[in-house]
């Protein structure tokens, strides 16, 4: 069962240390240049889920294995790595150099409606990796040294500006044309997976109040997928490390944080849009996730 490995886990395998403010609500972003995490001296990286995104522009030869499918790559390669799915790098050369960001998923929902799963190269059957011709390559480059400079400055709305560069690094990519030398494994659990976060998300964004998310237990989606609950969660916690119904409550409180932050609905209006019949249920449900009350959450001082 592969593990997953949170923003944490990186910071201490590759730096052996942990930032100030890696918690902060806005949520986390950093930026890097491959040639300074890797080498000789870099910790192997193990095939696992990430509980983060990643962006990485790759000049070099390998492997991208992820969930139940291989892209080699030659050359210089944007890759957009997706929290959702197990995956590892396997380089099949020793000079490897580019830039690669790493972000949490609240980065972008505390700020953006919807989410980023929409989007293909986000998606468990898109295309993740997208080949670079010498002009491409130069232009995307080009954006990680203005995300460098970027991080590294004290201008107050930087993390706006920082994510309209990843948004541009992710149109530049659809722009592109992407890697079709794409083979598939045969992996039921992968599958299973894919479904289920298929399923999962789209009952999402809640965009009305009389909009109502149904599916709440794993048994709900077992019953939609046609199979066991146990086999379902089997599937689930060998390709995510988490339980079903861990899953299903971080989706939930992603979206309750999100409609909390940019709705003026009330505390019961939103509770009962997820699911909750009674305020008090869903007071409970958001303080065991969070340790604030959704009125706190929302109005913090």
């Amino acid at each position: 069962m592969p593990n997953t490995e949170s923003i944490e886990d990186f910071y201490q395998k590759k730096f052996n240390y942990l930032p100030a403010g890696l918690q902060q609500e806005i949520g986390h972003f950093n930026v890097f240049r491959l040639e300074d995490c890797v080498g000789p001296n870099a910790k192997p990286v193990k095939y696992s889920r990430k509980d983060f995104y990643k962006v990485s522009l790759v000049r070099t030869k390998g492997i991208y294995h992820y969930a139940d499918k291989s892209v080699s790559i030659d050359g210089t390669t944007l890759i957009f790595f997706n929290p959702q799915v197990p995956y590892i790098w396997e380089s099949q050369s020793e000079n490897q150099t580019g830039f690669f960001c790493i972000f949490s998923k609240s980065f972008f929902t505390e700020k953006i409606r919807g989410g980023l799963n929409d989007l293909p190269m986000y998606k468990f059957d898109g295309k993740p990796a997208y080949q670079l011709n010498p002009q491409q390559e130069q232009q995307a480059a080009e954006v990680f040294e203005k995300m460098l400079v970027e991080i590294g400055s004290d201008y107050a709305f930087k993390y706006d500006l920082l994510r309209n560069y990843v948004m541009e690094l992710t149109h530049f990519a659809l722009k592109s044309q992407p890697s079709e030398n794409v083979y598939q494994h045969t992996d039921a659990k992968s599958r299973i997976t894919a479904v289920f976060t298929e399923l999962l998300e789209r009952q999402f964004p809640i965009e009305t109040p009389s909009q109502r998310f149904t599916m709440r237990s794993a048994k709900d989606f077992a019953t939609q997928l046609a199979m066991h609950v146990n086999h379902l969660n089997r599937a689930i916690k060998e390709t995510t490390g988490k339980t079903t119904t861990d899953v299903i409550a971080e989706r939930l409180i992603i979206e309750a944080k999100t409609l909390l932050k940019h709705t003026d609905w009330n505390v019961a209006e939103i509770g009962y849009c997820l699911g909750f019949e009674e305020p008090a249920h869903f007071n409970n449900f958001f303080k065991k996730q969070t340790q604030f009350t959704p009125s706190k959450f929302r109005t913090p001082y």
